[in-house]
């Protein structure tokens, strides 16, 4: 399919995809006339691609991925991967950690708010909202975009 087809599909901007090929992340063939032909191993590719980024992996740590998987399988490649998802699980379980609590606050304020009882509890949901920020300064639950 065609660069177009191919983000429409994926719900990215046609810049988005050529972003991607730019950074050597996407390798669609190109024909003769120049255009882009976006093949099953690209739609792999851009599914790998979406799922990491969801997950929080930078490009590059996704290059980094994309450039192992095309190495013959050896220890060292399996150490390089393995060292990176260790990194990754241990940020993944600090946010969650950050979402749960986070979540137990809101529906706890939701409920002081349904209730009408938030004047009397403003100070409660202040302290809530404090502890959940000094969270985010000790590096729990920050989600890097880069």
């Amino acid at each position: 399919m065609q660069i177009k087809q191919f983000a429409v599909k994926y719900n990215l901007s046609t810049d988005t995809v050529r972003y991607y090929e730019k950074e050597g992340l996407l390798h669609p063939n190109k024909r003769d006339n120049g255009y882009r032909v976006y093949d099953v191993t690209c739609e792999h590719t851009i599914k790998f691609i979406l799922v990491l980024r969801q997950l929080g992996f930078t490009l590059q740590e996704i290059k980094q991925l994309l450039t192992l998987e095309q190495k013959p399988v050896s220890d060292s490649c399996n150490q390089a991967t393995v060292q990176l998802f260790s990194g990754k699980i241990t940020h993944i379980e600090q946010q969650l950690l950050f979402y749960q609590q986070a979540l137990k606050s809101l529906q706890l304020a939701q409920t002081l708010m349904a209730e009408g009882k938030y004047a009397e509890n403003k100070m409660v949901i202040g302290s809530l909202i404090e502890d959940m920020y000094n969270q985010l300064q000790e590096g729990r639950g920050h989600h890097e975009t880069t």
